[in-house]
């Protein structure tokens, strides 16, 4: 463990100064995850502003439940190291789990409790982030930034805890131990963040206090355009690229493509807890579909080059969807290429006003009619570019970071005033 820094002062800095974040969240660099993807981009465009990160965060052991890199890349516990940036990472331990809900839970619960020593091991900071799920992890930066006397910031990627009644985590009329402690720690942030305008709608109607919106995106000049499907093909080609959970009812998606059969494929890219149920369905239907594990660079470029549409799927029947957007829309909508979206909602409303593809019903009759029609009019699938400038007026993760920075900056500064 490298020295700490010298104790500071606690007198608030002027907003103008360098600032410093502790961030604690359940996956960072090296993992490939969503909350990876959103803070790398976050910290980089941090760091170009001379602000400092501190990352907590377990050894990297996502998505499998276990340690799958070598031990220098995925990290020791309690050990400072250098992140991709100017950011420190300090890892803490892990419980190896499987694929079930409780062993995950477990894990998570571990690692939180843990995150609360290590976020008094980094530097003291102007300001604790804390991004969710997983859920645990909220009460360890609650705790971290009270004993740190900063404020709080609280990221809800999700829709929780109304994510966790929709999963029947939770049942009956009474609140459970997990919708309190959530419900809790919102009420008791400096600011709560919302990755949807929905869900912070929902969080105000609640009496939330101070709640903002900076939705997932891109770095656009990351992605390139890829060209216009090809004008005649004798096989549709669908792809879906993301994870196979509970959330996104992919056999939908598998069961649709058996109906329109061999004319037709199916291509299925990344992991998840459904992933072997999947496949076996797969497999029970004869359905046209090829399972991949997750593909990054030129392999993933190629994925989508080669697809007539992308899939965006969420399931219809938890009411928390409807103000959510899988995180995946945006990096489709920067690529260009039609977008078979089986969602409602906000995310619904985003791919119609990006002009991004068809919104169709998580049903797989109606699925496989659209998938015919699309093969059968292939005009249908050429874009027009519009669903790449939505994403660079909405969605680029530059903008997104800056408004990230004033939004952390006015807090501290209101926060000094009150003092």
């Amino acid at each position: 463990m490298q020295d700490e820094a010298p104790v500071e002062s606690t007198a608030p800095k002027s907003v103008s100064d360098s600032l410093r974040i502790t961030l604690i969240t359940h996956s960072y660099w090296p993992e490939q995850s969503p909350p990876q993807r959103r803070w790398t981009a976050m910290i980089k465009e941090f760091t170009h502003s001379g602000w400092d990160v501190d990352v907590v965060t377990p050894v990297a052991h996502y998505p499998f439940g276990r340690r799958a890199l070598p031990r220098w890349m995925a990290g020791r516990p309690f050990r400072l190291r250098n992140g991709q940036f100017t950011e420190k990472i300090l890892h803490v331990p892990y419980l190896r789990h499987g694929n079930s809900r409780a062993a995950r839970l477990l894990d998570q619960c571990f690692s939180a409790v843990l995150s609360i020593p290590a976020g008094m091991m980094v530097r003291r900071p102007d300001v604790v982030v804390v991004t969710a799920p997983g859920l645990p992890s909220l009460a360890a930066g609650y705790a971290v930034a009270r004993l740190r006397r900063v404020p709080l910031i609280v990221e809800m990627r999700d829709a929780w805890p109304d994510l966790a009644r929709d999963a029947r985590l939770v049942q009956g009329s009474v609140k459970s131990v997990v919708e309190h402690a959530v419900d809790f720690v919102q009420h008791r942030a400096d600011l709560v963040v919302t990755v949807t305008e929905g869900f912070a709608a929902t969080l105000r109607s609640r009496g939330v206090r101070n709640v903002a919106t900076i939705s997932n995106g891109v770095h656009l000049d990351a992605i390139p355009v890829v060209g216009p499907p090809e004008p005649k093909r004798d096989v549709f080609e669908a792809l879906y690229l993301g994870n196979h959970g509970e959330s996104q009812k992919l056999d939908v998606a598998i069961r649709a493509s058996a109906l329109v059969g061999n004319s037709m494929h199916l291509h299925m890219v990344g992991h998840g807890t459904q992933r072997p149920a999947l496949e076996k369905l797969a497999r029970e239907l004869r359905a046209p579909v090829t399972f991949h594990p997750p593909l990054t660079g030129g392999a993933m470029l190629e994925r989508y080059s080669s697809a007539d549409t992308c899939i965006v799927s969420l399931r219809d029947d938890w009411k928390s969807f409807e103000t959510t957007v899988p995180s995946k829309t945006y990096e489709v909508l920067a690529i260009g290429r039609h977008i078979t979206a089986v969602v409602k909602g906000e995310a619904a409303r985003i791919v119609s006003d990006a002009e991004a593809g068809d919104i169709v019903a998580s049903d797989p009759e109606e699925l496989a009619a659209l998938w015919r029609e699309l093969a059968a009019d292939r005009g249908r699938l050429v874009r027009n570019g519009d669903s790449r400038q939505w994403v660079k007026a909405n969605a680029e993760y530059g903008q997104l970071a800056g408004r990230y920075m004033e939004l952390i900056t006015e807090l501290l500064a209101e926060t000094s005033l009150r003092r």
